[in-house]
Order: structure tokens, then C-alpha cells, then sequence
């Protein structure tokens, strides 16, 4: 028992150690590169192939489910629920779409990490203070008018601490609204089972990203924000709650 104990933690310091080394590389090939690319496609790439690497350092498998659901040139926005550090490379490996991701302001503070995001046109927002999330939230808009795109948020906000989907805020979801932007639940299976919150550990574990319908938004008004956010969370939890 003591051995299999001490396999399983070498695993995770193993992973963790990667984790940081090809960051740090891939982070810093994507800042030189964007030196000379400004719309992000190289830094897309460099997000995509990050992840793919890591989950295959890691042992773990994943599927992608519903992509047939989704037109290869669109533009959409993704609502996933939030579970594990996995859950970000599950989102880049799997979606085949110039990708980038609305996030907490505390991920910009990061050296190498915090600037490849920057440098691949990443959004953040402070959610501490509305007035700047609500100033992050109308850069974005510009951004995405300027450079289409597709966008990923966790509208939990954080990270679950026992699987359970928790209530979605509405910062995200009403942005796609004001752009007319299609929202595409889907569900982020394994994630905890494999790199929990609080447990170092990582188990093998088979990864699902499943894919919903797009909810289409150019119809909804702001009064409609409730109802739209609470029918998002919904299908996420339906798509997750789907047998294995």
C-alpha cells in the first residue's frame, strides 16, 4: 500500500514538474513569436499543442463528444463547468477553434504564463471590483469585434470542491448576448476524479469534453439574462450527467 501510495504521488510531482518546464517553453516561444503575429493564431497553436502534451505526459485519454454539433468556421462561445487544473487543457486539446479564454485577473500576475496570455489575446477580469470587470468585459467586446474569435469561461467562477456544478454568473454569458455570439455548453468529465481540487494526486483516468447544441442569442434581451444563464447551466449539467 505504502508503494502504490508513493507511484501515485511521484505521478502527480512528475506531471507537476512538466506542467511548469513546458509552460515556460511554450510560453516563451509564443511571446517572441507574437512579436510579429498580433492576432494569436501562433499563440493558439502554442495553447493547443501545450495541452495535448501534457495530458499525453500525464497518461490520461480524453474524447471529444457533439462535435458534429458545430459549424468548423464559426465562432462561439464555451461554458464549461469548472472541476480540476484539467479542465484547461481538456478545453484547448479539444476544441478544434482559435480559442481564448476570459479569466481572473490573478492568472496576468503570473510570470510567462501571464504574459503568453496576454500576448494570445486572452481577456481578465477582476472580480472583485465590478466597475473593472465590467471595463474588462467592454475591451473584450472590441477585441472580438476587431479580431473574431472563440471564447471558453468557467461561469462558476472557481473551482468546484466536490464535482457539483455550482450556480454560473452572468458576466460572461451576457457578453455573448450583447455580441450576438452563439453559447455552446459542454461538459468537462474525469476532471476531478484525475487532479481534484486540495489532493495531490493524478490518477489515470479517461477525459470526456462533451458537447452540446448552441444556444443562439441574437433573440434575447437583457431582461432575458436569468432565464438564458440558468437554461446554459442546465445543459451542462445534463451533458455531464449522461452515462459514461
Amino acid at each position: 500500500m505504502l508503494a502504490w501510495r508513493y507511484l501515485i504521488n511521484f505521478r502527480y510531482f512528475w506531471f507537476v514538474f512538466n506542467v511548469l518546464f513546458w509552460t515556460i517553453i511554450f510560453a516563451s516561444l509564443g511571446i517572441i513569436v507574437s512579436l510579429f503575429e498580433w492576432r494569436g493564431k501562433f499563440m493558439s497553436w502554442v495553447a493547443k499543442t501545450w495541452s495535448k502534451l501534457l495530458l499525453k505526459i500525464g497518461g490520461l485519454d480524453y474524447k471529444v463528444i457533439g462535435l458534429s454539433n458545430l459549424d468548423p468556421n464559426g465562432n462561439y462561445l464555451f461554458a464549461a463547468n469548472h472541476e480540476s487544473g484539467l479542465d484547461i487543457p481538456l478545453v484547448f486539446a479539444g476544441l478544434p477553434y482559435h480559442l481564448v479564454a476570459i479569466a481572473k485577473i490573478e492568472l496576468k500576475r503570473i510570470p510567462i504564463f501571464g504574459w503568453s496570455m496576454i500576448a494570445g489575446g486572452h481577456f481578465f477580469v477582476d472580480r472583485k471590483n465590478k466597475i473593472k470587470a465590467l471595463k474588462s468585459l467592454s475591451i473584450a467586446k472590441k477585441s472580438m469585434a476587431k479580431n473574431p474569435r472563440s471564447i471558453i469561461i468557467y461561469p462558476e467562477g472557481t473551482r468546484s470542491k466536490d464535482g457539483e456544478i455550482g450556480l454560473f454568473k452572468k458576466g460572461g454569458l451576457v457578453l455573448a448576448m450583447e455580441m450576438n455570439l452563439p453559447v455552446v455548453p459542454i461538459a468537462l468529465c474525469g476532471t476531478f476524479e484525475s487532479f481534484g481540487k486540495n489532493k495531490m494526486t493524478l490518477n489515470k483516468n479517461n477525459l470526456e469534453l462533451r458537447i452540446g447544441k448552441p444556444f443562439q442569442t441574437s433573440s434575447l434581451s437583457y431582461e432575458d439574462r436569468n432565464g438564458f444563464v440558468n437554461n446554459v447551466r442546465n445543459e451542462v449539467i445534463q451533458l455531464k450527467s449522461k452515462t459514461r
